[in-house]
C-alpha cells in the first residue's frame, strides 16, 4: 500500500466520527423500561448535560452525566452522552468501555453499537470493531457512515474484497459524500482496479471545495500508472497551487519532463530545490534536464554541463547510494 493511500485511509478513519450524527433510534422494550426509571430530575439533568456538550463545555457535561449514572446506573443515554464526548476528545480508551456498557444495556440501540465500533476501530481492535459495525448494520443497514467505516476497517485489516460491498453501498446511499468515494477508491486501488479507483478519487475531488493534497497525490499516482501524463501535469499544476512544497514541485517537474516540456520541468525542479535544498530527487531532475540540454545542443554549452555536474554532485552528497546517477556521472565525465 503506497504512503499516500495509507495517509488517506488514516484521514478517513480519524474524521469518521464526525460523519455520523447520532440520532434517535426505535425504542426497544428495554429502552421503554429505562425511560420509566429515569426521574424527571434526571431527565432535566441529562438535557442540561446535552446542552453543555453542544456548547463545548465537556467537563461540565461529563459531570452531569455522571451525576445521573450515580443515581441511575442503567441510564443508557447518559452513557451515550459521555461516549460522544470521549470520541470528540479522541479519548478512545474511555470511549470504548462507555459505549460497551450502553450496548450491553440496549443491544438494539444503533448509536451504542456504532459508537462502540468506532472506538474499537480507533483502538485498532479491528476484529471486534467489525463485529460491532455488523451489529449496528443489523439495526440500521441504510446508515452510510456504518457502511463506510466497516469498509475502512476491512481495508486496515488488509481485506479489500470484504470491504468492497460496504464501500459500494456507502456510495449508493450518499455518493456525494467525499469520504465515501475515497473509501471506495482505496478499495478499488487495493483490488488492482486502477481505472475504477481513479474515477472514484476524481468524483471525491469534485465534491470538495478544495481537494486535499493527499487526495491529489493519489490521483497523480494513478494517472501516472495509466500513462496519462497531460492529466498528471494538469493535476500537479493544481497541487502546487494549494500545496506549494518541495515534493509538489518535484512531482510537477517529473510530469513536465515526461511530456517533453524541459524548460517547464527544469523550472519546477529548481523551485522544488528552492523550497528544500536537500531534495536530492529534485537535484537529479535539474541534472537530467541540464544534461539533456547539453546533449541536444551538441555538447557545446559548457554552462549547462556545469549545472548538470553541480546538481548531480550535490545529490550524491546528500544520498550517495544512487547507482544510476553514479553511472551517468562516470559516463559523461560529470
Amino acid at each position: 500500500m503506497n504512503i499516500f493511500l495509507r495517509t488517506i485511509l488514516f484521514t478517513i478513519v480519524a474524521s469518521s466520527i464526525g460523519c455520523h450524527a447520532l440520532s434517535p433510534t426505535t425504542a426497544s422494550p428495554t429502552e421503554e423500561l429505562q425511560k420509566i426509571d429515569v426521574t424527571e430530575v434526571q431527565q432535566v439533568t441529562m438535557e442540561a448535560a446535552g446542552l453543555a456538550k453542544l456548547h463545548g463545555d465537556y467537563t461540565e457535561a461529563l459531570q452531569m452525566f455522571r451525576e445521573v449514572l450515580n443515581q441511575n446506573p442503567v441510564a443508557t443515554k447518559a452513557f451515550l452522552g459521555m461516549g460522544d464526548i470521549y470520541l470528540i476528545q479522541k479519548n478512545w480508551e474511555k470511549a470504548e468501555p462507555t459505549y460497551a456498557r450502553a450496548a450491553k444495556l440496549e443491544p438494539r440501540n444503533f448509536d451504542a453499537q456504532y459508537g462502540h465500533a468506532v472506538s474499537l476501530q480507533m483502538l485498532q481492535k479491528f476484529v471486534d470493531a467489525v463485529r460491532a459495525y455488523h451489529r449496528a448494520l443489523t439495526i440500521n443497514p441504510e446508515d452510510m457512515s456504518a457502511n463506510m467505516n466497516i469498509a475502512t476497517t476491512y481495508l486496515q485489516m488488509g481485506r479489500p474484497q470484504s470491504a468492497l460491498v460496504f464501500a459500494e453501498r456507502a456510495v449508493q446511499l450518499e455518493g456525494y459524500i467525499a469520504p465515501a468515494q475515497i473509501t471506495l477508491a482505496a478499495t478499488y486501488q487495493l483490488l488492482n482496479r486502477p481505472q475504477d479507483a481513479l474515477a472514484a478519487y476524481i468524483a471525491a475531488s469534485e465534491e470538495m471545495d478544495e481537494p486535499s493534497p493527499k487526495l491529489m497525490q493519489n490521483i497523480i499516482y494513478l494517472l501516472t500508472q495509466e500513462k496519462r501524463y497531460q492529466e498528471v501535469v494538469n493535476t500537479a499544476s493544481q497541487l502546487v497551487q494549494i500545496d506549494p512544497t518541495t515534493n509538489s514541485y518535484e512531482q510537477l517537474g517529473w510530469a513536465e519532463f515526461r511530456l517533453g516540456d524541459y524548460a517547464a520541468s527544469l523550472l519546477a525542479y529548481k523551485t522544488a530545490v528552492d523550497y528544500d535544498s536537500s531534495n536530492w530527487r529534485a537535484l537529479n531532475g535539474i541534472g537530467v534536464n541540464e544534461l539533456n540540454a547539453w546533449l541536444l545542443g551538441d555538447k557545446t554549452n559548457i554552462d549547462v554541463f556545469q549545472s548538470a555536474r553541480t546538481a548531480f554532485r550535490q545529490s550524491l552528497l546528500i544520498q550517495p547510494d544512487q547507482p544510476r546517477v553514479i553511472t551517468l556521472v562516470l559516463r559523461y565525465g560529470l
